[in-house]
């Protein structure tokens, strides 16, 4: 385990309020005083620059907090993880929002939310974006918002008719042009408050631009990401391994832990476009391995692992969520592949 003051405060948010409190979370929904509690924790800023008041941890440091939150309360998690993208976008970027918005994104005085991940479907544009006023207007659908009423702001992205991938700031509520579905009503993290989008000439300043850059660069920088094994996953595992008794839980920890020191060698490499099979097939196995303990942990508790208020059950739904959390078309046909041939 990594030696660090913010794993120490994700550790003592994670055993006094987060667990605590996972099962009742998981049916009413991640509360806003979960999110209070997170922003003052100082983890928002765990990879932001020092000079915005951020920490700069290292990548070992945000995976481990990541494991840390999900194990506990994977709805909070899924919440705030939303976060960082945000953050990292704007200490790449060189233009003027950054002033206005990295530093309070840094110290946790206000959380963002992400609306992107549509941009994968390319060529298929969910949402399009043109030139008006001198800024931009912003049509179509974003299927998923997570952090609905509990996000303060939002990184917003469509594709233009220049095919550039567009990135911009708005406030997280309703407004001309925006508006949100009902929260839906999913199979796990419901809790999380997840919505869709309709945009209808949402308008936003030349100045709320993050990021505008041709799409094909975009795809490029972007195609490593959903390679590599979520630290959520190993979250969920530990989290399922404790409730078994030493004999079942050995064998699986021994796995564990091998999949995971091999997926995270791969994520500090320090050219993230190399080695994709083989990052591939890592997650693949760490799917592999969280199912196996979810699975345990469920038939462990027999049947009161039916119960809606069994950390068994939570804990099976949520690495369902994570199975599809993230995927790509790529890594899709790469977790069947594997599985078709096992």
């Amino acid at each position: 385990m990594t030696s660090h003051d913010l794993l120490t405060r994700a550790r003592l948010l994670a055993d006094d309020l987060l667990a605590p409190h996972a099962e009742q979370v998981d049916q009413e929904g991640v509360p806003a005083s979960h999110i209070e509690a997170i922003k003052k924790s100082g983890l928002l800023g765990v990879s932001a620059p020092v000079s915005y008041g951020g920490s700069a941890a290292p990548g070992a440091v945000a995976r481990e907090t990541a494991e840390i939150l999900a194990g506990a309360c994977c709805s909070t998690w899924f919440v705030q993880t939303q976060h960082h993208t945000p953050v990292m976008t704007l200490a790449k970027s060189e233009l003027p929002v950054r002033e206005s918005l990295l530093g309070p994104l840094s110290r946790g005085e206000l959380m963002s939310g992400v609306a992107y991940a549509h941009l994968r479907a390319y060529p298929r544009v969910p949402v399009r974006v043109t030139r008006e006023r001198g800024g931009w207007r912003f049509e179509g659908t974003v299927p998923w918002y997570t952090g609905w009423g509990l996000n303060d702001v939002m990184l917003l992205a469509g594709v233009t008719d220049a095919d550039e991938a567009l990135f911009a700031f708005t406030e997280a509520r309703e407004q001309a042009g925006l508006r949100a579905s009902a929260p839906m009503r999913l199979a796990a993290l419901t809790a999380s408050r997840t919505v869709s989008l309709e945009l209808n000439g949402l308008w936003l300043p030349e100045e709320a631009v993050a990021l505008r850059v041709p799409y094909a660069r975009w795809a490029k920088d972007d195609r490593p990401k959903p390679t590599n094994a979520s630290p959520a996953v190993f979250g969920v595992a530990a989290a399922a391994l404790a409730l078994l008794d030493d004999d079942t839980a050995e064998p699986l920890r021994a796995r564990l832990d091998e999949v995971r020191a091999q997926a995270y060698a791969l994520a500090e490499h320090p050219v993230p476009h190399e080695y994709l099979a083989e990052r591939l097939a890592l997650r693949t196995q760490a799917y592999e391995v969280l199912m196996k303990t979810t699975t345990a942990a469920v038939v462990a508790g027999g049947g009161r692992s039916l119960s809606l208020t069994s950390r068994a059950q939570r804990l099976a739904r949520e690495a369902l969520f994570l199975l599809v959390q993230g995927q790509t078309a790529e890594s899709r046909a790469a977790h069947l592949r594997a599985l078709a041939a096992s």
